[in-house]
């Protein structure tokens, strides 16, 4: 923020000489906090909090008056009257606001009947989090915390293909045979239903039998919804306004005849797949949907909400009243989020985390609750151990229930580290640039090098897979700016104009002088060719989902986290077995013997502490000294074999890990090429490829690649098998030929030695490039580890402008 060094004169003013530490308070929570807040008026206002006072007003009902500035030199002062139930919101001097409403003579008046106030608006919680606070806030701020601790069920996994199969059938046609297209098709998209055969099957008949394209007709014979047609599907939308974010299922466009007339509106539709309830947890969403559609388009004043299973459809009306407690709700919810630290007033009390939203005592909503385990946890290691705490008598023995099994120190150790991680989280959401976005114009961000606008689309957007499309950007005037942006960042895509906020996100796939290409996770080609556009560079966000996650799940009374309690919190020294040869096949001893040779004597010596190893192994050394090398010999590697084909997932990781560097250095994807034997193969690094930021890669196997060639070739053998077992593919020499022969300046071969060496003209040619000392790096599995009880050997070579290298890699 600037001229926050004029901050301590007006402060002075304000609060006198005796409040000089309270004013020195101020100071330093607006410049940790909203240092990167640019006040401002209109739509987006930001008004700095200077004062609150409670008063009573002539009816003797308390009210709050703040006092406030939109001004960056803190200059020019407004009020705040804060009315009726908006008293409860919890704001601080310090404190950034957003309103919504009317400003007469420099006043604004926030009453149960009009206006809104929408505290720490830069703070966007999603639609869902703020309706599930509805009945409990304290798990709403839990499940925003732990993000990773939720469970997830076969009913929520048929819920999300039955999104998915809608969301497509919705833009194609509801014919019984294509829904049942749609559905295996979806099925077979997602990887972790493989084993769920009959889901598909369930899914057509939900779909043919259940559900019934209905026009949304109420009760109420005089109106009626007819729904025309979708406009979008999982359309994201960023609040700015109302401190807001969602994905909205299916935008539909719809009539409403009212008697004889009839008018036509854009109205978000929320699909449900679990029981229909019409509760208010599921109409609330729709309210705050109708909010985040003003950020794109005119108010909708309602919204749709249908239930898949039976196919009803109720309008859900979004009327004042409701919009006020959401957004009194978002507050508080956005307050215990920001306030998740508790820092000493003077300074000499120790860091702490702060107590969360209060327990409630309903036994039928806390028996359900996913976060049950989390609650008792925070409350016992973390909200009991204060002064002042407040635990419902009737919740004592649950929590003493969920968390008996801990010990002193594990609570404690628990406290520190989620601590510590929310420290590190606060620290870094600090850095994030998200509120540029909406607050700077891009000319003003390009000065810092990680934004760019004025931006056109230019040629067709071109679909690498479902979710990634490329797009190819030009300057409207003149050439690109100096930006630090390059290959490989991550970027949010937005319009120029008001109503594009974060449109799209996705990474740099190529940048020059005059245009830059990027992977993008929606399609915009729907948007007017002459739509101008920025780019904005995404800071990379602090991930404590997973820490936070393994730290909960440390804490859960399973025989797993018992033992790493003992072993991490409690310092059990790990334990190991007394002799190699009671744990190492007797057809393996060859095989241990000459690769340990290629080690020196410390990795010698790790590598059997590892092997001997019942706990763990830490593995220690100065950088250069080889632990990179030694690791490496431990990452199991085997094939499967299923009804769709043979595959190798650990080196279909590989094979994208080693794509994805080349892109990263400059390589373009159209020179880069994949060979695999086995089309199931194929189909997992097509997958993953998609996944990660490497762009549209030609991926086939080795009879499509004849007569053809690339700059770089990469090759995956599969094979890697007990018992050596290459199949028919591999023993076809002609085919070994062509796949060598593809690469123009670099070839990289991935395989399991002792598999290939059973496979003669493979043999030959591991045993040529040994003898020309082309391989020097070796790196083999001791699969041991996962019970296969075989050694493998992996190998990756190099070709460059005809020779041979090593390529040196950790996985």
């Amino acid at each position: 923020m600037e001229a926050l060094e004029e901050l301590g004169l007006l402060i002075e003013k304000s609060f006198g000489e005796e409040a000089a530490p309270a004013a020195e308070r101020f100071q330093k929570k607006v410049e940790a906090s909203f240092s990167k807040t640019v006040l401002s008026r209109g739509v987006d206002n930001r008004y700095l909090v200077l004062e609150v006072n409670v008063v009573q007003n002539e009816e003797r009902n308390h009210e709050k008056h703040l006092i406030i500035t939109a001004s960056q030199s803190l200059e020019y002062k407004e009020l705040c009257i804060l009315r009726n139930d908006w008293c409860s919101v919890p704001i601080e001097p310090g404190d950034i606001i957003h309103l919504e409403g009317d400003c007469i003579s420099d006043t604004w008046i926030i009453d149960e009947d009009f206006g809104y106030l929408i505290l720490y608006p830069d703070m966007l919680i999603s639609g869902t989090s703020i309706a599930s606070s509805i009945r409990c806030m304290r798990r709403a701020v839990l499940s925003e915390t732990f993000r990773s601790s939720d469970s997830v069920t076969r009913q929520m996994l048929i819920g999300t293909v039955l999104h998915e199969v809608f969301q497509k059938a919705i833009s194609d046609s509801f014919a019984p045979e294509k829904l049942q297209e749609l559905a295996f098709q979806t099925v077979q998209e997602i990887r972790h239903l493989k084993e769920i055969n009959e889901l598909s099957v369930l899914i057509a008949f939900c779909f043919c039998f259940c559900f019934r394209p209905s026009d949304g007709s109420n009760n109420n014979s005089t109106c009626s919804i007819e729904v025309i047609n979708s406009l979008d599907i999982e359309e994201s939308i960023w609040s700015p306004r109302f401190g807001l974010k969602g994905k909205i299922d299916v935008t539909v466009g719809v009539k409403i005849h009212r008697g004889c007339k009839t008018k036509y509106k854009i109205m978000p539709l929320e699909l449900k797949t679990g029981k229909e309830s019409n509760s208010i947890e599921h109409r609330s969403q729709l309210v705050l949907y109708t909010l985040l559609s003003q950020e794109r388009r005119a108010d909708p004043e309602a919204g749709l909400l249908l239930y898949l299973k039976t196919g009803q459809m109720y309008p859900v009306p979004a009327n004042h009243l409701d919009k006020r407690e959401l957004l009194r709700l978002r507050n508080q919810m956005a307050f215990s989020l920001f306030h998740r630290i508790s820092k000493s007033a003077t300074g000499k009390e120790k860091t702490k985390l702060a107590p969360l939203p209060e327990i409630i005592e309903e036994q039928q909503t806390c028996k359900y609750c996913s976060q049950i385990g989390n609650c008792t946890l925070y409350s016992r290691a973390v909200e009991q151990q204060m002064d002042d705490s407040s635990v419902p008598i009737g919740m004592l023995p649950k929590i003493e229930e969920e968390t008996q099994h801990l010990k002193p120190t594990h609570l404690e150790y628990f406290s520190l580290w989620c601590l510590m991680l929310t420290l590190e989280s606060q620290s870094k959401d600090k850095k994030k640039n998200y509120q540029n976005i909406w607050l700077m114009p891009a000319s003003e961000m390009e000065e810092s090098g990680s934004c760019i606008g004025n931006l056109i689309r230019t040629e067709h957007v071109k679909t690498v897979c479902d979710g990634q499309y490329l797009h190819n950007f030009q300057r409207k005037n003149g050439a690109m700016p100096i930006t630090n942006l390059m290959a490989g960042d991550r970027i949010i895509l937005s319009g120029e104009e008001r109503t594009l906020f974060a449109l799209s996100r996705g990474y740099v796939k190529e940048i020059n002088m005059t245009t830059v290409t990027c992977l993008l996770d929606r399609n915009l080609s729907v948007l007017p060719k002459s739509t101008l556009f920025r780019l904005d560079q995404e800071e990379k966000s602090c991930d404590i989902d997973t820490p936070l996650g393994n730290l909960s799940k440390l804490m859960e009374n399973t025989h797993t986290s018992q033992k790493l309690r003992d072993l991490i919190i409690d310092f059990r020294e790990p334990q190991f077995i007394s002799y190699l040869s009671s744990v190492l096949p007797h057809d393996a001893k060859d095989t241990v013997a000459s690769i340990l040779k290629g080690l020196n004597k410390p990795q010698r010596q790790a590598m059997k502490k590892v092997l001997l190893s019942k706990d763990y192994t830490l593995i220690v050394g100065m950088p250069g000294t080889g632990k990179t090398t030694t690791i490496c010999t431990l990452v199991p590697a085997p094939e499967q074999v299923e009804k769709a084909g043979v595959s190798n997932i650990t080196e279909a990781k590989l094979i994208v890990s080693l794509t994805s560097i080349f892109i990263k250095a400059g390589c373009n994807p159209s020179a880069v090429g994949i060979i695999a034997p086995y089309r199931q193969q194929l189909k997992i690094i097509n997958d993953l490829l998609a996944r990660s930021s490497v762009g549209p890669v030609e991926v086939n196997t080795v009879d499509k690649y004849q007569g053809r060639d690339k700059s770089i070739i990469l090759v995956s053998f599969v094979r890697s098998s007990k018992d050596g077992t290459v199949g028919e593919l591999l023993k076809d020499w002609r085919r070994l030929n062509v796949a060598i022969t593809r690469a123009k300046h670099k070839l990289i071969l991935l395989g399991c030695v002792p598999s290939l060496n059973r496979y003669p003209p493979l043999e030959k040619l591991l045993c040529h490039l040994n003898s020309e000392k082309l391989i020097s790096f070796l790196f083999c599995i001791w699969s041991h580890l996962i019970n296969m009880k075989v050694f493998v050997t992996y190998w990756v070579i190099f070709k460059e402008d005809k020779a041979l290298f090593s390529l040196l890699f950790s996985y």
